[in-house]
């Protein structure tokens, strides 16, 4: 194919080409310039530039009319389709229809989000969207800025309030924390205590590798501190962990309902103050008006805020 050269299209009015497929329809400078709203000067005046673009008269005085040259013939011919073509990428946005169309979603988010979160996104999908596909992109809270702003994704599922002017951040949900333990390992009954959650060690989730949170810092305020005896970035690790060595963890509400059905574990509130999470959906200013983007928002947003009333 040969290369486009841009320097040619600068000299190049789209304008003329109208005026002159008009000018072919109708075969006349006055009833073209009634059709295109324009005074007759300057139909005559595109007239005058079509000529000298295309180095031919294009349309002769005739007793019936301005006679289109063979040279206007074969403009005419392939401007013709092309123009339709152009008017329909320009005025016709294609539709987005999910119960036909294939795609391939990109959602960032981390392992405790989509434990919660994509069973039953895919089983939605499965009913209302079957040619959808989901790649899920592992994100962080961290990670998720600078993911979004180089839209290595569609959407990001994330918590926390950090956004740049790139960005939309729409809070869906806010939840809190629970302890969970294995009752095989520690034989405890709720409530749990606030000298029951120092005695025992913890397992922490960190995206970041340190070895203490904002709980750590509530303890401390009470006079007490905890020993956390394994870090991790991945909160999948921790039932299997639980189930074989006398640890708490401490882990967002949504991740609980499941974990005691799946693996027996036993759950409290944590025994200290902490501030509450918010889910958030994050996409790139970009992909607001995308209407794919815009349904998977939809999605999401309804998805969260049915889990969130769902889960006790």
């Amino acid at each position: 194919m040969k290369s486009i050269n841009k320097n040619d299209f600068s000299r190049i009015d789209l304008n003329l080409l109208v005026v002159l497929l008009v000018m072919y329809e109708v075969r006349s400078v006055t009833q073209a310039a009634n059709r295109l709203y324009l005074g007759q000067p300057a139909v005559s005046a595109a007239l005058k530039r079509l000529r000298e673009m295309f180095d031919d008269p294009l349309f002769v005085r005739a007793s019936n009319g301005m006679t289109p040259t063979p040279r206007a013939e074969q403009l005419v011919q392939q401007f013709a389709p092309l123009m339709q073509d152009l008017h329909r990428v320009i005025f016709t946005q294609q539709p987005f229809n999910a119960e036909e169309d294939s795609y391939s979603f990109r959602i960032g988010m981390s392992d405790w989000l989509e434990h919660w979160l994509m069973p039953d996104l895919l089983a939605e999908l499965a009913r209302v969207a079957p040619n959808i596909d989901v790649k899920v992109i592992a994100t962080d809270p961290w990670q998720a800025i600078p993911l979004m702003e180089q839209q290595q994704a569609d959407v990001v599922i994330t918590v926390g309030n950090e956004t740049s002017r790139d960005l939309t951040r729409e809070k869906i949900l806010r939840a809190g924390f629970s302890t969970v333990w294995h009752r095989q390992q520690i034989e405890l009954d709720a409530p749990l205590t606030l000298q029951q959650f120092v005695s025992y060690e913890h397992a922490l989730v960190s995206y970041r590798g340190v070895s203490e949170s904002a709980l750590d810092r509530q303890l401390q305020q009470q006079g007490v501190a905890r020993r956390v005896r394994y870090v991790t970035p991945n909160f999948s690790a921790l039932p299997m962990l639980l189930k074989r060595l006398p640890l708490f963890a401490t882990v967002p509400q949504g991740l609980v309902p499941s974990w005691c059905d799946l693996y027996g574990l036993s759950a409290a509130p944590v025994p200290v103050s902490m501030p509450d999470y918010e889910v958030s959906l994050l996409w790139h200013n970009a992909r607001s008006e995308d209407e794919a983007n815009r349904w998977l928002r939809d999605i999401l947003r309804g998805l969260i805020q049915r889990k969130s009333t769902d889960d006790p």
